[in-house]
């Protein structure tokens, strides 16, 4: 059987690195991985695909900095070459971006069957770009693994039981990814403080927004007063934070960081503080308490398990949610999102055609 990836962001690269793990394993999948280049960055790509053991891509496509149609566009019609090319028996495709929503596009065009990792997931909010290609690349899909009973209900609930398409809980595959690759977290090329709050803040609506940025930036300067804040930036980022902000000398800005790094310092870190959708379950996996800058969720049942509050921007709600995130005693039931399994389920139901 042969089944074309689609991977464009740092995310996907992580779930492909265990899907990519697992079918090279069992041999009964041959894999062929297609970069759209979304998120390019020379150095940070070859970071990933090396430490992670990503097998380099059949195709890079090096579409990127454009506006998301034209960006679209563009890689529906690239992607469309490589379908015709390879005539896959499958399409895979993860989570909401993009080159989600063009690699199911380009798939349905041509008759291809078409699964998607990460489906189900709704946070509610159409304007968020990833609410709309999370919803379409649902709507195509063939075979839907959801990594959650929400998500499952989420499809219920929006009458897929009627369609014709396969429905699978399948776990989540990024847990499968933290499992493993704990055992190989590296120490960041920084040196990290004994205690810190591990922070992230990358979503367009926050960082493009000047009045969010210095609510977020404001609540950082003062959380940093008590303990001490590791914020990897990308470069657009931190140039936005250093023209409207000033955070103070217990803020550590960072160049973003890779997987394992990554790991090292949630492995270490009191608390976590993100606008992202990974790195809030990635908390999670490693047992910190989440705060996430936005105003609603697609990972309910973490808030539902107290394990992460959504407190929005405002700069006095940040304050209060990390003073209470810090105090919590939790339980962290990791069966939550499938034990690690979610790549092997995957696996079985490509085969089952």
């Amino acid at each position: 059987m042969k089944v074309v990836t689609i991977i464009g962001a740092r995310p996907q690269f992580i779930k492909a690195a265990v899907l990519s793990r697992r079918f090279r394993k069992t041999q009964q999948i041959k894999e062929v991985i297609v970069h759209t280049g979304q998120h390019f960055d020379e150095n940070m790509s070859e970071v990933f695909f090396e430490e992670m053991g990503i097998p380099h891509p059949h195709y890079n496509l090096y579409v990127h900095s454009l506006p998301h149609g034209a960006m679209t566009g563009r890689m529906l019609e690239e992607i469309e070459k490589v379908l015709l090319c390879e005539k896959p028996d499958w399409v895979l495709v993860y989570g909401d971006t993009n080159s989600t929503l063009a690699g199911a596009l380009a798939a349905k065009k041509l008759h291809i069957k078409l699964a998607h990792v990460e489906a189900g997931l709704r946070s509610f909010n159409m304007n968020m770009p990833e609410e709309i290609n999370r919803i379409i690349a649902d709507r195509i899909s063939d075979l839907l693994f959801c990594p959650t009973a929400n998500a499952m209900q989420n499809l219920k609930n929006e009458g897929f039981e009627r369609f014709k398409c396969r429905i699978v809980q399948s776990g989540d595959v990024m847990q499968d990814a933290a499992l493993y690759y704990a055992n190989f977290a590296r120490k960041p090329f920084f040196e990290v403080p004994p205690r810190f709050i591990l922070c992230t803040i990358h979503r367009a609506e926050n960082t493009d927004n000047p009045d969010r940025l210095r609510q977020i930036a404001t609540a950082l300067k003062e959380i940093s007063s008590q303990i001490p804040i590791v914020l990897p930036v990308h470069p657009r980022t931190r140039q936005k934070i250093d023209n409207t902000t000033f955070l103070g000398s217990q803020v550590m800005l960072v160049n973003p960081v890779g997987y394992l790094e990554m790991i090292y310092l949630l492995q270490h870190c009191e608390l976590v503080m993100t606008d992202s959708g990974g790195l809030q379950k990635e908390a999670f996996f490693f047992r910190k308490v989440c705060v996430t800058l936005r105003e609603e969720t697609e990972w309910v049942e973490l808030v539902e398990q107290q394990v992460n509050i959504v407190t929005g921007t405002k700069t006095q709600n940040i304050v209060v949610a990390v003073a209470e995130a810090m105090q919590r005693q939790v339980s962290f039931d990791l069966s939550l999102y499938g034990n690690g399994e979610a790549a092997a389920v995957i696996e079985k139901e490509l085969l089952k055609g």
